[in-house]
Order: C-alpha cells, then structure tokens, then sequence
C-alpha cells in the first residue's frame, strides 16, 4: 500500500531552534521567546495535531521524548527511522550529530507491544562515520506501488547511498537536485519532502525547484507514468510548508492530506480543488514548530506499514 492508518509521533520535551541544522535548513528562523517557552507552544501544537488526526481515525501512537538526550528535533521521527511492510525498519544517517540521540531501540518494542512485527533491521548509519547521509523519508520518497523512490540530492542526501537503498528496497531511483533561493543564491532544499508529497492518486509538487530542464521533465515523466496528477506548487508555497503533506488513512478507510494551516492557508482555491478530488484536506496549526524546526506536518509523521502479530 502506498498509504497507511498508523502513525509513530514523538511529543518533545526540548523543543528549541536547532543550532546543528541551520546550517543547511533554510526554512529555520528564530524566535525572540525563551526556548522554554518555545517547547511549551511546540507541546501545545503536537498535541493539538495528534488531536485532530485522532478525531479522523488515524492511529496515532505517541511516545515521549527523553529529556537527557537534548534532542531537539526529536519531533521529527521520519529522518531517522522508516517502517516496512516486510516487516523491516531502516534506520538512517544523520547529518547533525545531536539529531543521532533520537534513534531509540525502545521505540521498537513499544511497536512490538502494539503487536506489530519486526523481522529485521537495515541499519544505514555506520556511513556516518564517512559522512555520508541519507534522512529517512525526508530525503526519499517512495512511490511503494510502482517501486520507484524518488529523492533530491543535498547534504543530507547521498546518491550512492540512495542508490544503496533502492537496491534494498527494490525501487527504481529517480534523482534530482532541488534549489532554492537564499539570498539570491540558489541553494540545495535540505529535504526532498519540503518541495514534494506523494499520495496514492496524485503528488504535489515545487517543479520550479528543479532548475535543471532534463531533470525536472525526468520526474513529470516518471509521475505521469504512474498515474500521478501533478499539483505543481510555486516556491513561495513551498516556504509555507505546502510541500509538506502525507496523505493517512482514517476510519472507514476514507482518505486525508494533511497539512499544516500555514500549508492550508498558501494555497489557492484551485490547488485545493484538485487535491479535495482525491481526498479531504485535513490541517492543524504548527506555527512554532515551522519556524524554529523548518519542517511541518509530514516531518513529524512516521509512517508505520509493519505487519500485525
């Protein structure tokens, strides 16, 4: 299945802008509050989303994070771990050092005890030590159906290891780089899920990201080969987090894109159209998780497709 009804979330207890990220994130901006209370207005978000993904049927299993460990970007478990539907998780490498403390093996047997299944783990991050990445479904998005992944290089995303895991994961890999501008100087996105959301029936994505005429005509082609409407977004939408989406399952099996309301709120009416003939939008307001964590609503959703016991 391309999409799934179970979401892993981590609720933050150190929430703050991280000094480790900005270096390569351009969406992270500061705020003149203290980090205590930019944690306080994080936990009030967080639990403001899982309310409202709950309220639709999505399975949501949250676990806190642990205050020793100083993580703050813990809120954001997709970078570092991705769950299978053969029963494999992979766990990736991380760029900054602090975000490595977020890989937990007690995550694993919370899972397991929600009766699901874990047959092996593929374990990327020894590439750390070469300084080599690769963060999770923030640098790869996977068409599961048709077994393509497609993924943007950056820092954070290595080509040889991104080839590596289309290997193990038998996908066919469609690459690219993805720019933006900062300061009039065109820089590479951090993460391909800020300019792009796959779902089962369509993708939204930032095409004017994709400076190179081959390679952006390469992944139209790729999509439309699959079936997939293009909902193309411009740059300024990318920057509200409008390419941030996962499209879940809820009850009755009805389907949702879920964004954040800064998403929500960039889009025109015609963009909202076309996603809503697929499925129902559904957002939550991340404001102080956008700005201080530059990355929104499909960061902080790791997908769970593990079989059940």
């Amino acid at each position: 299945m391309q999409i799934t009804n179970t979401i892993l979330m981590i609720r933050p207890v150190a929430f703050r802008m991280n000094e480790e990220t900005a270096v390569n994130n351009y969406f992270q901006e500061e705020l003149d509050i203290t980090n205590s209370q930019i944690n306080i207005k994080a936990q009030e978000e967080f639990d403001a989303f899982v309310t409202v993904l709950r309220s639709k049927g999505v399975q949501v299993i949250v676990v806190d994070d642990i205050k020793e460990n100083d993580t703050p970007d813990s809120i954001f478990p997709n970078n570092w771990v991705s769950f299978h539907e053969n029963g494999t998780v992979a766990v990736y490498p991380m760029f900054a050092e602090n975000r490595r403390r977020e890989r937990r093996q007690d995550i694993f047997e919370k899972l397991e005890d929600n009766g699901f299944v874990i047959n092996d783990i593929m374990d990327y991050t020894s590439a750390e030590e070469e300084g080599v990445f690769l963060e999770g479904t923030g640098s790869i998005l996977v068409n599961r159906v048709d077994k393509k992944a497609y993924c943007a290089l950056s820092e954070r995303a290595d080509e040889e290891l991104f080839i590596e895991f289309c290997e193990d994961f038998d996908c066919f890999p469609v690459i690219f780089t993805a720019n933006q501008s900062v300061e009039g100087i065109r820089k590479p996105i951090y993460h391909t899920n800020v300019m792009m959301a796959m779902a089962e029936t369509f993708a939204v994505i930032c095409l004017d990201t994709i400076d190179d005429k081959k390679e952006r005509k390469n992944v139209i082609e790729h999509l439309r080969a699959d079936g997939k409407e293009i909902i193309a977004i411009s740059e300024a939408q990318m920057h509200s987090f409008a390419g941030n989406m996962l499209q879940v399952i809820g009850a009755d099996e009805k389907r949702y894109m879920v964004m954040s309301s800064a998403a929500y709120d960039s889009l025109d009416d015609s963009q909202l159209d076309a996603i809503s003939k697929h499925c129902e939008i559904i957002h939550s307001s991340l404001e102080t998780i956008e700005t201080c964590g530059g990355g929104s609503a499909r960061c902080m959703m790791a997908e769970v497709f593990l079989p059940k016991s």
